[in-house]
């Protein structure tokens, strides 16, 4: 069984204010970002972003193009999977 583990933050009160989302959605906007960040630089595979953005692997395959993020990586990741076969 996986267990959750909970991690708090402070955020000046201004910046939920500035940016009109209430706790919550800016918690969700984090992890989002954050799954998305951590996919491009390679520390997380699709499966665990989308785990942690809090959605299926398509929606977030789908995240990954509307911010132009290939999931097969770059030409020059490919081509040093192609040297290390």
């Amino acid at each position: 069984m996986r267990q959750n583990v909970n991690i708090s933050v402070s955020i000046p009160e201004e910046i939920l204010l500035s940016l009109r989302e209430d706790s919550n959605e800016f918690a969700a906007s984090m992890k989002l970002m954050s799954a998305v960040k951590l996919f491009e630089n390679h520390k997380l595979s699709v499966g665990q972003s989308a785990q942690l953005a809090g959605v299926s692997e398509e929606d977030f395959i789908k995240i990954l193009g509307k911010n132009q993020i290939s999931i097969f990586g770059t030409f020059n990741d490919i081509l040093g999977d192609c040297k290390n076969a």
